[in-house]
C-alpha cells in the first residue's frame, strides 16, 4: 500500500480505500466464518452443552448481519484511506519506519491501543444506549437478540464510523507503526467473533480468578444482547465493574452456562 499520497489524487483514495476495505473484509469472513463452521457446522453437538442462549438464530438473522457487516468494512475502508491521507498531510503520528521507534514502543503501542479501544468503546457504547442516540446507531446492532459470528461488524452506518474512529484517534495521540495497528485489528476481530458466536469458551472456575474479574467473557455480551442493558465493555471487565454496570445475574449466568447440566431445549440430539 502506497504510504502517502497527494490531497488532490482521489483514485489513490479510492483505491486505498477498497484496498482497506477487502483486508478488512477478508480478515472479517475468514474469523467470522471460522467461527460459524466450528460452532454451528462440525461441533454444534459437541458444544451444545455451552450454548448460552438455547435457541440457535435464524438463517436469515445471519445473513442479515453478514449483509451489514459487509456494509462496515466498507465504511471501515473509507475512515482508513481519511487517516492514510491526513497521515500524508502531516496531521498524525503514524510512521512507517519500524527504526524510527524501539521495538519496545512497537509492542507498548500495541497494549496502548487495546486499553485505548476498550476505553472508548465502553463509553461510546453507552453512549449510543442513549434513547435519543440508539435508534440512529446501535438499534440496527440489537437487531440480533441471539447473536452470531456474522453479527461481529453488523453495525449501523453510523455506529461502523463510531468504531473506525479507534484507527484516526489512535495515531493522533501517539505513534503508531501500521503493522502494530494491523496486529491490533487481528486481537479486535478475534475478541469480537468470541464475544458474538454465542458459546462460552471459557471453564467454570474462571470466574473465581483474577483474571476472570479482568477479561470479557462470551456470556458477558451475549447477555448484554439479550438484555439491551448492562455488560457495555468490550475486551476486559474493567470499566462495567468500576461503574457498576455488570448484569446483576452475569456472574450466576456464567456459572450456569458452564456447569455442563443444561442442554439447549433445540440442540441437536
Amino acid at each position: 500500500m502506497e504510504k502517502f499520497f497527494h490531497a488532490d489524487d482521489w483514485l489513490g483514495w479510492v483505491r486505498i480505500a477498497l484496498r482497506s476495505a477487502a483486508s478488512d473484509g477478508t480478515t472479517y469472513l475468514i474469523f467470522a466464518g471460522t467461527g460459524w463452521v466450528l460452532g454451528y457446522l462440525l461441533f454444534r453437538r459437541l458444544l451444545a452443552r455451552r450454548k448460552i442462549i438455547a435457541a440457535y438464530p435464524a438463517r436469515a438473522e445471519m445473513l442479515r448481519e453478514l449483509a451489514l457487516s459487509l456494509q462496515t468494512v466498507l465504511i471501515y475502508g473509507v475512515v482508513g484511506a481519511t487517516t492514510f491521507w491526513a497521515s500524508g498531510q502531516g496531521w498524525t503520528q503514524l510512521y512507517w519506519k519500524l527504526t524510527d521507534h524501539s521495538r519496545a514502543w512497537f509492542w507498548a503501542s500495541l497494549g496502548l491501543t487495546i486499553v485505548l479501544h476498550d476505553t472508548w468503546f465502553y463509553w461510546t457504547h453507552r453512549l449510543m444506549h442513549h434513547p435519543a442516540l440508539f435508534r440512529w446507531f446501535h438499534r440496527a446492532h440489537h437487531r440480533s437478540h441471539n447473536p452470531s459470528p456474522w453479527a461481529s461488524y453488523a453495525f449501523s452506518p453510523l455506529e461502523a464510523f463510531m468504531q473506525a474512529a479507534i484507527f484516526p484517534l489512535a495515531v493522533s495521540l501517539y505513534p503508531v507503526h501500521p503493522a502494530a495497528f494491523g496486529l491490533f485489528m487481528l486481537w479486535q476481530i478475534t475478541h469480537n467473533v468470541l464475544g458474538h458466536t454465542g458459546y462460552e469458551i471459557y471453564p467454570r472456575w474462571f470466574m473465581d480468578t483474577w483474571l476472570g474479574k479482568v477479561l470479557n467473557t462470551p456470556t458477558n455480551h451475549v447477555m448484554h444482547h439479550e438484555y439491551i442493558r448492562g455488560n457495555y465493555g468490550l475486551y476486559f471487565n474493567v470499566w462495567d465493574r468500576l461503574m457498576g454496570t455488570n448484569h446483576a445475574r452475569y456472574e450466576e449466568r456464567f456459572r450456569a452456562v458452564t456447569s455442563g447440566n443444561r442442554r439447549p431445549a433445540n440442540a441437536p440430539t
